[in-house]
């Protein structure tokens, strides 16, 4: 696994994104994305790269416990579907309860872009809302400042500015 302080990684990599706002049985939100994070590459995902850490406020109820968000890019043998299988897999393992949307969780994790892939299913790629979050963008900026956005072209910095 490379830190933000190593070269770009390519812009054809696998782009997953890691959040928490409650603890898991790991501990904080920021030990559970490390340790979401250890689960993957034991289950045969290797991670790349992996940017900071960001705190973003709960959204859409502000009053929830602020969010800590990540974007990691990785490399799997598995294809889209599978991979989205094994992330909602890891998930559960560290308590992630599907509720009501936007609740308050241990784990989120989601597949944003898999090597540029648009598809409408079974796995809608890229993820549909990358574009509007910028707990998203911004950590996609940090390991792969020169991604695009698989249907409209746009550069992350773009993305970004329009936010």
């Amino acid at each position: 696994m490379t830190s933000n302080n190593d070269a770009p990684i390519p812009t054809s990599q696998v782009l997953i994104s890691l959040g928490a706002n409650i603890p898991s049985h790991a501990g904080h939100p920021a030990q559970t994305l490390k340790a979401a994070l250890a689960a993957l590459c034991r289950a045969g995902v290797e991670v790349i790269a992996v940017s900071p850490f960001y705190e973003t406020q709960a959204w859409p109820d502000p009053s929830d416990p602020p969010f800590t968000n990540a974007v990691a890019a990785v490399k799997t043998r598995l294809q889209p579907l599978a991979l989205l299988t094994l992330l909602h897999e890891v998930e559960t393992a560290f308590g992630r309860k599907r509720s009501v949307p936007n609740s308050p969780r241990s784990l989120d994790l989601d597949l944003l872009d898999f090597g540029g892939q648009v598809q409408d299913g079974p796995v809608i790629l890229p993820h549909p809302r990358i574009a509007a979050r910028r707990f998203v963008l911004e950590p996609i900026r940090d390991i792969a400042p020169g991604w695009r956005h698989p249907v409209s072209g746009e550069a992350v910095e773009a993305l970004l500015t329009a936010l």
